[in-house]
């Protein structure tokens, strides 16, 4: 008989619901239980796992390393997805395989390139990906002279930490006085170069921004499974302009994305994102971790959680080729439901509200959904 795969998310996107629902429906049957943590009591991620566990706030990365392994060890975890402090618990994963732990994550050498934006860019270029003109700006004088030489040729400056993710941070610059035009509809991306210099020159924060054009629509996200021998295993490409969303096999999105993949380790889950730059595609951005757009890809028959497990199980799924390309689609918001309210926050083992329960095809085995509290919960993180 085979046996159940436990599998842990820690404090990761809403999105992974998703996520979590594809390895229940995984073609091999297999039976799967998900542990979820998170530090903020409605994720909903907490509510969709088999049992979950407040995360603990304060944590250095070297205590939540501490952390993390003292979880597999009580949960028994097969396989863990780590998002929250990836840096530090890939450089632990002797640690994590000796309790038995596999970690679907990449290489401690591909999460170190890609935590730093201008480091990655640089390190793409070298092996011959394109990546977009680019600025390293930690001053207001150091940003006004590259603003002003991006219009000079042309295109609009925007700016992005160079650590991060998800958009955090991320504006464009404008010149245009500050008016009523800025205070009538949804709020935009855009600032006025003015006031970001009077910020910069007045404040005691330190700023690290990469400066660069905007680039152009279609965004393209690819993303990638590859495995420990860094033979990769898939390459989808998911389009984006405007509200369309679609799939791609193209390429001219796919080829620099295997290259990456492969050429840095960036074994498991990865998502690399592309945009336009005049007439070409260039690098936007890599991301060590399954994007959360991840489970769109079912709609190319494709279960790439599901075959992630595998391989972090030292089970080969072969290469994944999507049988077709799905229509192209919109992305909508829905309900999704959460733990109880009225349990407290610093209960040590509460039941969820089994009721609200996604219906998905979890193994019999699988009792109700625990919460349970390590502390207050802080604001959400994703």
């Amino acid at each position: 008989m085979v046996s159940r795969v436990r599998v842990w998310l820690n404090r990761t996107y809403a999105e992974n619901v998703f996520f979590m629902e594809q390895l229940r429906r995984n073609p091999s049957d297999r039976a799967v239980e998900i542990h979820a943590t998170h530090g903020d009591a409605d994720s909903p991620v907490l509510a969709a796992a088999d049992t979950a566990a407040m995360e603990p706030e304060g944590l250095s990365p070297a205590a939540y390393v501490e952390y993390a392994l003292d979880q597999c060890v009580r949960r028994e975890i097969d396989v863990f997805v780590p998002r929250l402090h990836q840096d530090a618990i890939v450089d632990h994963r002797a640690d994590f395989e000796a309790v038995g732990t596999k970690l679907l994550a990449p290489t401690p050498e591909a999460v170190a390139v890609f935590q730093d934006k201008a480091t990655a860019y640089q390190a793409v270029e070298a092996v011959g990906v394109p990546v977009p003109p680019w600025w390293r700006v930690r001053t207001a004088d150091e940003l006004l002279v590259a603003v002003e030489q991006l219009e000079a040729d042309g295109h609009k400056a925007c700016f992005k930490p160079a650590a991060g993710a998800g958009g955090v941070g991320f504006r464009v610059i404008t010149r245009a006085p500050f008016s009523m035009s800025h205070l009538n509809g949804f709020p935009s991306p855009y600032v006025q170069l003015d006031m970001v210099l009077d910020v910069l020159r007045n404040t005691d924060e330190d700023v690290d921004w990469l400066v660069m054009p905007r680039l152009e629509q279609p965004e393209v996200s690819v993303d990638c499974l590859t495995g420990p021998d860094s033979r990769i295993r898939m390459a989808i490409g998911r389009t984006k302009n405007g509200r369309r969303r679609g799939f791609t096999l193209d390429e001219a999105w796919l080829a620099p994305a295997r290259l990456i993949a492969e050429g840095f380790g960036l074994h498991h889950l990865s998502n690399i994102q592309f945009r336009m730059y005049e007439d070409r595609p260039v690098l936007m951005d890599v991301n060590t971790r399954p994007a959360g757009g991840l489970h769109q890809l079912q709609l190319c028959g494709i279960n790439a959680p599901w075959a992630a497990v595998q391989l972090a199980l030292g089970e080969d799924p072969g290469d994944l080729v999507p049988p077709f390309l799905g229509q192209d689609y919109a992305v909508v918001s829905a309900p999704r439901p959460v733990r109880a309210v009225s349990v407290p926050a610093h209960a040590d083992e509460v039941p969820a509200l089994p009721s609200t329960r996604p219906a998905v095809a979890a193994p019999a085995a699988v009792g109700e959904p625990i919460v349970e509290s390590a502390g207050a919960p802080a604001t959400a993180t994703a």
